[in-house]
């Protein structure tokens, strides 16, 4: 059988109705110089069981996080994920492709939205949250057209001890924006107040942070609020969801707009995604923000209902007004959060953010044991920290693997200035024999 099951005669009719003769004469308009005038240069093919046998061969040769005593972060973490989370969302109401922004939606999933923005804020201590955003980084590119309309001002400021690969994708978007962005420089692994304080001129729309930043460090947030705030400018903040369990939420020190990433909150690894935008505002400023906003009214009878009460995307409406071009909520992603967060609780998320932080301190006490490494902790850290390595550290990352310990993120490939330098986090997942484990294994390879 064909790739497709269709007769000559079906074919005959397809070409009939497009106006053309033959197949060839469809795709002329394809250079000749780009076609494929070879056949495909494939293997015999095979039945169901022996394609499924194959499969499941090429499958066992892959090593995942669970077979890994994972200590790599960076953005993507291996907390754990209560049984409830797939459980919930695996039922078929929920596991669906389709984005639900039509008006057709229903009442459930649009309550279970609502439930998604009010966990958000009151993880976030913020005012409204939308539902949602792909991922960190498209909220924290967002955000930067979001403060540029709200204040009118040109330029935004962005620490250096943001992610890199967040502030790539920051640089695409105010590209195509035309919005100038400029790097406040660290002092250490934090932000350099006095730098930040002499770039805050009159044309700053916003300044751009991360809590806890890149190399884990805990930044002066309330310090640099201030000086943001006084400079007329808005204060944006990406936060790991998980940290909140922990430190003040962006609410607390004045944040304006607060983002985050929500795959600590349920959601996988599954190899780089999908994952989920967190983004949340005050409320003065709801009208500006990217995405969906879903909200709780009563029909004509009285009755408690939701309704989709802002869709700001430019299928919406007119657009030159439009706020942006997102075009899914990660409406399954959320689901999983929530389900997440309310399983967990207030209690639950801070008995993690303190196993990872206390896990995080007592392996980065046993690595700077060890001869030839040293830690970079004299800034206050939460669950991630900077190891300087005697040898490249993607050597270090690929001999752990042999050992079963996925042992970091090699910083070079963010900046090759940092080829000795190790990224290590700690989940709570981690257990002592693991961490110790870890430890072993540097002094065993590596140790001088």
């Amino acid at each position: 059988m064909r790739f497709t099951p269709h007769t000559d005669a079906d074919r005959k009719l397809m070409l009939e109705r497009i106006g053309v003769k033959t197949v060839e004469e469809l795709f002329s308009g394809i250079p000749a110089g780009i076609r494929l005038n070879r056949p495909l240069n494939l293997p015999e093919p095979l039945s169901e069981p022996e394609a499924v046998c194959v499969l499941n061969k090429l499958a066992a040769e892959n090593t995942g996080a669970n077979q890994l005593a994972c200590f790599a972060g960076a953005g993507a973490y291996d907390h754990y994920i209560p049984a409830i989370v797939d459980t919930i969302i695996s039922r078929p109401e929920f596991y669906t492709a389709y984005t639900p922004y039509q008006a057709e939606v229903s009442q459930g999933t649009l309550q279970a939205i609502y439930e998604f923005q009010s966990l958000v804020c009151r993880l976030y201590g913020t005012d409204v949250a939308n539902a949602s955003m792909y991922d960190c980084a498209t909220a924290l590119a967002e955000s930067a057209h979001m403060a540029r309309d709200i204040t009118r001002r040109t330029k935004v400021l962005i620490a250096a001890s943001v992610n890199p690969t967040h502030v790539e994708v920051v640089k695409t978007y105010t590209h195509g924006l035309n919005i100038p962005i400029e790097f406040v420089p660290l002092a250490g692994n934090t932000v350099d107040l006095g730098a930040l304080n002499r770039m805050c001129t009159a044309d700053v729309a916003a300044f751009i942070i991360q809590h806890p930043n890149f190399f884990g460090n805990i930044e002066p947030v309330r310090s640099a609020s201030e000086i943001v705030h006084k400079a007329g400018a808005l204060l944006v903040v990406s936060a790991d969801p998980i940290s909140l369990g922990a430190l003040e939420p962006p609410g607390a020190y004045d944040a304006d707009i607060a983002v985050g990433d929500g795959q600590p909150l349920g959601i996988p690894l599954s190899f780089g995604g999908p994952y989920l935008g967190l983004m949340s505002a005050k409320k003065k400023y709801i009208r500006n923000m990217p995405g969906r906003i879903i909200a709780r009214t009563v029909d004509t009878e009285g009755k408690p209902g939701f309704v989709l009460a802002l869709q700001t995307r430019e299928q919406h409406i007119r657009r030159e007004r439009a706020t942006s071009n997102i075009c899914t909520n990660q409406a399954l992603c959320a689901l999983a959060a929530s389900i997440y967060m309310a399983t967990m609780g207030r209690t639950g998320i801070a008995e993690v953010a303190r196993q990872s932080m206390a896990k995080a301190h007592y392996l980065a006490a046993g690595i700077a044991g060890v001869a030839g490494f040293s830690t970079e902790t004299s800034a206050p850290f939460f669950k991630e920290f900077v190891v300087r390595t005697p040898v490249p550290a993607a050597r270090v990352v690929e001999a752990g693997v042999k050992h079963g310990i996925l042992a970091g993120v090699a910083l070079d490939r963010f900046n090759p200035e940092w080829k000795d330098r190790l990224l290590v986090a700690v989940t709570e997942k981690r257990t002592r024999a693991e961490m110790d484990g870890y430890c072993r294994f540097l002094k065993q390879e590596f140790a001088s």
